[in-house]
């Protein structure tokens, strides 16, 4: 999950559908931001319904849906059970951690992720890992001790590792090296250069990619893009941040998949037909049949 730049605020339109089915690989459905409640005045079961089902007429027929905090994991609990082209992820998100310890209930917050976990339709740990943007460095020991439990977690259930890494790249990947990383373990919304990339596709990790490698200043994103096989590619949204161009810095759904996807096929000089049939396979294979 990460705040939007500035942009353009149109509504989107819907994109041209893809040739294949793909998955929205992290979306945050239960986040209304001021400007989507202004525009669209539905109710959040509603609000939810349309955007999966303005998803699924572009061929993005899958999402994984993130709750990460205690309200939006119990949530995301439920609309699993209501939405079968939803499965779900649940975490405290790493820059709720220092907020429950300073709370001095950490424990019992943790204790709700781990009951949330063993729905069979929650197939994610995550989001968690490292925030130093917005976390202070007095809060850093309490957000890296929240990431190793949540490692910890995921191989204790066998479920997917999620990893939010915004401006802690060294210690990201450091204590995935000392805590032993999942077997299946998703880089979100990736945003290092390609030294990063080769690591962490060495490591066996699986590398997703929001709409920022739209962005015409994220040359280094594509060129990171470009040294990882498509085999351990992923697409997402983080719906309803991070729009893709043209619509950057408007409300992100997972309809607009399709772009990035496009993008991506781009840099990788792919076709999208198989772009998408790739990165439908690995999305399998990562979290399971829907």
């Amino acid at each position: 999950m990460s705040p939007t730049d500035q942009g353009n605020r149109s509504a989107p339109a819907r994109p041209d559908p893809l040739p294949l089915p793909v998955v929205d690989n992290h979306a945050h459905l239960d986040i209304r931001r001021d400007d989507d409640l202004a525009s669209d005045g539905l109710d959040l079961a509603a609000h939810v319904e349309r955007l999966v089902k303005d998803a699924r007429a572009v061929g993005v027929d899958r999402i994984v849906q993130i709750g990460c905090d205690i309200e939006s994991a119990e949530l995301t609990a439920e609309l699993v059970d209501v939405h079968p082209a939803l499965l779900g992820g649940v975490a405290l998100h790493p820059n709720e951690a220092p907020l429950h310890a300073e709370r001095g209930d950490l424990d019992e917050a943790f204790a709700v992720i781990e009951r949330l976990v063993e729905h069979p339709r929650i197939r994610v740990v995550g989001e968690t890992g490292l925030d130093y943007y917005r976390t202070e460095p007095e809060g850093r020991g309490a957000q890296q001790d929240s990431f190793r439990r949540h490692i910890d977690l995921a191989k204790r259930t066998g479920k997917v590792l999620q990893i939010h890494d915004r401006d802690a790249h060294d210690d990201v990947l450091r204590i995935l090296a000392e805590e032993g990383a999942p077997a299946k373990t998703v880089m979100h919304c990736f945003s290092g250069d390609m030294a990063m990339a080769r690591e962490c596709v060495e490591r066996g990790y699986y590398l997703s990619f929001a709409g920022t490698v739209t962005f015409k200043s994220a040359r280094e994103l594509r060129n990171a893009l470009s040294v990882v096989p498509p085999s351990q590619l992923l697409v997402e949204t983080d719906t309803p941040y991070l729009t893709p161009t043209p619509y950057r810095g408007g409300v992100n759904a997972p309809m607009l998949v399709a772009l990035t996807v496009r993008t991506m096929a781009d840099v990788l000089t792919m076709s999208v037909a198989d772009l998408c049939r790739t990165i439908s396979a690995t999305s399998e294979d990562v979290y399971g049949p829907w």
